[in-house]
């Protein structure tokens, strides 16, 4: 198992009632390329936080750290007080075997730039997949709950459409169904609308407000930078696998203090 160095003298402090998402000084590296720095970042329960930054700044790689897709080469990242991917032992973290990791991914959902759905199977069969399978929940349960979430979506009318029968922004707004079925408590969102005609944006979007309103917490990569000013609760400016600057969303896009955030949103807005 893989030992992953932890910043400062006092390891990982036990788990706490506070952050649903922290993470200390994460940095990861592929190869010799040093893609994240020393990441810092506290998301609280019910919190809407917006990754903004360039291509290359190591916003998607730490969203994927967030749940294990990506490993770690230093610090930590815990969910809801939970380390994930590692646990503690002798001063280092010590790398879960899969199944452990996969059961700590269970209660974090993530929605990708593309909707990744089985394209042989039906809307209401793609969204039933998961609990079916990884749950083991009772098939009949698992259909209303698919059906219900579909509806919340806006697709109640497509249960029986394959993915090919569907838009862009339909197919989007599955996978956001067929992640929420997994009863997440934290959703991911890797720049959710990049792949979509600028038509379909809205579509999701809309979706995503509705989540953030009922209180879902959601960490999100994007250049919306309208929903970020709208929905978001905190935004986080990346560049160069660091923070550059971070706070307010509606107070760091109106007034930005870092010349570089500056100069990013003078190209976006």
């Amino acid at each position: 198992m893989t030992g992953v160095t932890l910043p400062g003298q006092t390891g990982v402090p036990a788990a706490e009632s506070g952050p649903m998402v922290h993470a200390e000084q994460v940095h990861k590296s592929f190869g010799s390329i040093e893609v994240l720095k020393g990441i810092d970042l506290q998301v609280r329960a019910g919190e809407v936080c917006c990754l903004l930054g360039p291509s290359g700044s190591g916003k998607s790689t730490f969203l994927r750290c967030i749940n294990h897709l990506e490993k770690i080469n230093a610090g930590w990242i815990r969910v809801d007080g939970e380390l994930i991917g590692y646990r503690e032992r002798g001063g280092k973290l010590h790398e879960m075997r899969e199944k452990e990791v996969a059961a700590q991914r269970r209660a974090i959902g993530m929605v990708f730039q593309r909707f990744n759905l089985f394209p042989h199977k039906t809307a209401l069969e793609n969204v039933t997949e998961a609990p079916l399978l990884v749950r083991k929940e009772k098939r009949a349960e698992v259909r209303e709950r698919a059906a219900a979430l579909l509806e919340r979506v806006g697709l109640g009318d497509k249960l029986g459409n394959y993915p090919s029968q569907l838009s862009g922004g339909q197919q989007q707004r599955v996978a956001i169904a067929r992640a929420l079925a997994m009863k997440p408590k934290l959703m991911l969102f890797d720049e959710p609308t990049s792949a979509l005609d600028p038509e379909l944006v809205g579509e999701v979007l809309d979706v995503m407000k509705d989540l953030a309103h009922d209180g879902m917490t959601m960490i999100v990569v994007t250049h919306e930078i309208g929903f970020a000013r709208e929905v978001g609760d905190s935004l986080v400016f990346m560049d160069n696998g660091v923070v550059v600057e971070s706070g307010n969303p509606r107070e760091v896009i109106a007034d930005p203090k870092h010349e570089r955030t500056k100069a990013f949103l003078a190209k976006v807005l």
